[in-house]
């Protein structure tokens, strides 16, 4: 038998296609030839590695699976907030500037019990430690706001009077043409400081 012969018939040997004769013929070859079974061999060896391979489950196992898939990262979610802040731009930029003004106002309230006067006539005031007199016979024009002080009116006032966290007293004599504000709440002094400031900012 021609060793090409042979090779031809290794591979149906392998695959069982060979009848008895044939397999008997290629058996006294390979007995024969060294070359033809050196071939022979390393042929069974490759069919024995292809079949193990074919037949292994190569499927991961559930551990592995489950390692694979804590490693990938996962989506990020956006918050619900996020999204509201985004679609509402306006709502939010008022919502920010009171939060800012309610902060501002209110650490205000609390830097202490320091007398403020404001007027344009200060000069016509009597200031005697933390009171402030409006003089009888003297006359103040303009707006008087006077903070974290005793207030006694004598005189005349052509304009409006606000006292806040203080107290006020008015004498029969005094006579105020304008508005009386007694702020001594911390909410109406915070509004009280928000209106002022959006009547400054309008009037400039």
């Amino acid at each position: 038998m021609e060793c090409k012969l042979a090779v031809s018939l290794m591979h149906d040997y392998l695959d069982n296609d060979l009848s008895e004769p044939q397999q008997l013929e290629l058996k006294k070859h390979l007995l024969e030839c060294a070359d033809c079974r050196n071939y022979f061999e390393k042929l069974q060896q490759t069919d024995m590695l292809l079949f193990s391979l074919t037949h292994h489950d190569t499927r991961p196992s559930d551990d592995l699976t489950d390692r694979i898939m804590a490693m990938i990262p996962k989506p990020k979610t956006q918050k619900r907030w996020v999204n509201w802040v985004r679609n509402h731009p306006a709502i939010t930029a008022a919502a920010l500037f009171l939060l800012v003004m309610f902060c501002s106002t209110l650490s205000l309230w609390n830097q202490g019990n320091q007398l403020v006067v404001k007027t344009d006539e200060l000069e016509k005031l009597v200031i005697e430690g933390k009171t402030v007199i409006i003089p009888e016979g003297q006359t103040i024009t303009g707006d008087i706001t006077i903070e974290n002080g005793k207030t006694k009116v004598y005189g005349q006032v052509d304009g409006n009077l606000t006292v806040i966290d203080g107290e006020l007293f008015q004498a029969s004599t005094a006579h105020i043409s304008g508005q009386v504000k007694d702020i001594d709440k911390a909410m109406d002094w915070i509004w009280y400081k928000i209106t002022s400031l959006f009547t400054d900012v309008a009037y400039r």
